[in-house]
């Protein structure tokens, strides 16, 4: 598998290729894809891993989550999803669509503007409160698009959450001393567990009244794009059901912790303001924290599985676990306040 990977990886450095005339070929790397920029066209290729809560591990897994990926983020922006691809080879040549027995498959997405990325824009102070309204407004468009589950059995429910941040972890238990130390370790999850415990009518009423749906799962300002006014969402969560149902509360509180993570309160409080006139829900405000804390953790979990990808260079690695620290300390924070 190292090998084909490999190989791989060497012919999408080469313009010959892909099925398009590229402009210049740079890799971004995530912890579970290969991306791929060339100018006119984005290709991801969803890395051969098994984490446990995703399994890429085989090529069939890999063209079924490649499909997934499309149909759901087409909900929120069509403009950019073209569809799946195959990589073929036939001899020693490599080529998306091209001859031969099929060795992978791409995700094949419009490029966008990368200087157009929300969470640079935020950077720069480029991002206003008629942004986050835009933004509020596409993702009320696609919540009442998507399924909503009322089965206490069902994703997204209190089983599932309680699951979630079990797997969370037993995942982060390995990074105890290099990203987390025990006492924030223990602190957080004593505090998780006794929210939980203490909220299981909060969590049921939510469930009944419609409030956990299929939603965006990883909605913070890297997944956002804004160009020419217009807000383009993607990289929504396709692989596991049970991370992607979830309260919207879940979700938007995850762009919430964001902006609060680059120093952005403001545009956090006045989108959580707009959100509640819009739809009415002021219950959301007592499950912010919790979430918000859930969101920093899985992001500091995120940043700490790079440092196991072979693939990953020393220096992204040091930067990940500089970065992971300093989401495991907003999400103490967080339980510091639930």
């Amino acid at each position: 598998m190292l090998k084909q990977t490999k190989e791989l990886l060497s012919a999408m450095e080469k313009p010959e290729t892909y099925d398009e005339p590229v402009k210049y070929i740079k890799l971004i790397q995530t912890h579970i894809s290969w991306v791929f920029l060339t100018g006119n066209f984005v290709y991801k290729i969803k890395k051969p891993v098994d984490f446990g809560f995703l399994d890429f591990s085989t090529l069939e897994k890999r063209k079924k989550f490649c499909k997934k990926e499309v149909e759901i983020n087409r909900l929120f922006s069509p403009e950019i999803y073209i569809g799946v691809s195959p990589v073929n080879k036939f001899g020693y040549n490599i080529k998306i669509n091209g001859p031969g027995e099929t060795i992978e498959y791409v995700v094949k997405m419009k490029e966008l503007p990368q200087d157009r990325i929300m969470s640079i824009l935020l950077d720069k102070g480029e991002i206003d409160t008629k942004t986050m309204d835009k933004l509020l407004d596409k993702l009320l468009e696609f919540y009442s698009k998507t399924k909503t589950l009322t089965d206490p059995f069902s994703p997204g429910s209190l089983e599932t959450v309680k699951y979630n941040w079990k797997m969370n972890f037993r995942t982060v238990e390995k990074y105890i001393g290099r990203m987390i130390d025990e006492q924030t370790f223990e602190f957080v999850k004593g505090r998780v567990e006794n929210f939980m415990k203490e909220n299981k009518d909060l969590f049921s009423q939510r469930l009944m009244k419609g409030f956990v749906k299929w939603c965006h799962g990883d909605l913070h300002s890297g997944n956002i794009f804004v160009v020419d006014n217009k807000i383009y969402i993607f990289d929504a969560i396709e692989f596991n059901e049970n991370l992607a149902c979830a309260d919207v509360a879940n979700d938007i509180a995850f762009l919430l912790m964001d902006l609060e993570f680059r120093h952005r309160r403001f545009l956090s409080d006045y989108f959580l303001k707009r959100y509640i006139e819009k739809t009415g829900d002021e219950d959301v405000k007592r499950l912010l924290d919790f979430y918000k804390c859930y969101r920093a953790y899985v992001r500091g979990k995120v940043n700490g599985l790079k440092i196991d990808d072979p693939s990953v260079p020393d220096f992204e690695k040091k930067e990940s676990q500089d970065i992971a620290k300093l989401y495991f300390q907003k999400a103490l924070e967080y339980a510091r306040t639930f």
